[in-house]
């Protein structure tokens, strides 16, 4: 069985999964548009309106519909909905596109503390200062209700990892001692909302960051596939706590063709490994022999033992090539 035919749906993160700074990240479009599967692309960016989310992919060469894009925003407008009478006054902090989904949830947004929001609606914005995260300390202090889109700390971009929505949100928590409820991932709510979209039974939740895409997925009790495209590496796995050990495990999404169970933990590509202590040696594999492989054979091991694996050790001159490819 191949992925395509074991799974009926994808539910796809963006940045460093379909793309790095904007650019396709490699054979991604081709494989999500010849994988056959219904997706919906689950994403913690708050900063941009799902409309305009899919104009990028369909600039890419994804065929997308806004209705296809699930945003941490609309989660957490959802989640004001579900805590906060309809029509009441809501604080946003976040780009215009944030404070539309509000308005159109029927929402009165406000800027300003002394309109007394019932609650505080908090995404990334790259121009968000001092001025507004007071106003939004000011109004969680006189008991309006905070909600976070994600608690990212950090956020990819071309030049590498700037400050995350969690990292503006820490200074909020820092004020005034209230820690907000986060609507994205790695909560299971926005990957529920996306499958619930599609109908479908069996989704597979794809992405490249362990403690949000794959936490998440894993959190809403779903497969999930860990693509070495984007944040988290080989070394990442290979120590990844229960919460965020993905099912499957590839370098590139071009997987959908492939049997499922060549993704698995397990001894892969002629690769053997042993635990010694914290140790855990490689040996065997062949010339054409891959550092996935030697991933998917190691996490067999040292996910089943219980023990911490400190130091990764190549044992044959396979083993120590791949391991030399490893980050």
């Amino acid at each position: 069985m191949t992925v395509a035919t074991d799974y009926d749906a994808l539910l796809l993160d963006l940045d460093g999964t379909i793309y790095q700074g904007g650019a396709a990240i490699p054979g991604a479009v081709s494989a999500v548009g010849g994988s056959g599967l219904p997706a919906v692309y689950v994403t913690n960016n708050a900063s941009r309106a799902p409309r305009d989310v899919a104009e990028q992919l369909n600039d890419l060469g994804l065929e997308t519909t806004p209705d296809q894009v699930m945003t941490s925003a609309l989660a957490a407008i959802q989640l004001a909905q579900e805590r906060v009478p309809s029509g009441s006054t809501v604080l946003v902090l976040g780009t215009d596109s944030f404070r539309e989904l509000a308005l159109d949830a029927g929402f009165t947004v406000t800027d300003t503390a002394d309109d007394r929001p019932a609650a505080v609606l908090h995404g990334h914005n790259p121009e968000t200062g001092w001025r507004q995260l007071s106003e939004a300390a000011l109004a969680i202090r006189e008991g309006a209700l905070y909600l976070a889109s994600n608690l990212d700390t950090t956020l990819p971009k071309e030049r590498g990892l700037h400050v995350g929505n969690g990292s503006m949100v820490a200074a909020v928590v820092s004020a005034t001692g209230v820690t907000p409820i986060s609507a994205g991932k790695p909560e299971p709510a926005m990957f529920h909302s996306a499958a619930g979209t599609l109908g479908c039974r069996a989704p597979l939740a794809v992405g490249d960051r362990l403690d949000t895409d794959i936490a998440g997925g894993v959190a809403a009790g779903m497969d999930t596939l860990c693509v070495l495209t984007g944040v988290s590496g080989h070394h990442d796995v290979l120590r990844a706590p229960q919460t965020q050990r993905p099912t499957l495990i590839s370098d590139t999404l071009d997987v959908f063709d492939r049997e499922t169970d060549t993704l698995r933990p397990g001894p892969r590509g002629g690769f053997t490994a042993t635990l010694d202590g914290g140790i855990l040696r490689i040996d065997g594999g062949t010339p054409d022999s891959t550092p996935v492989q030697a991933l998917l054979t190691a996490v067999d091991v040292a996910w089943t033992s219980g023990v911490r694996v400190d130091e990764v050790d190549g044992v044959s001159a396979d083993a120590r090539r791949v391991l030399g490819q490893w980050w």
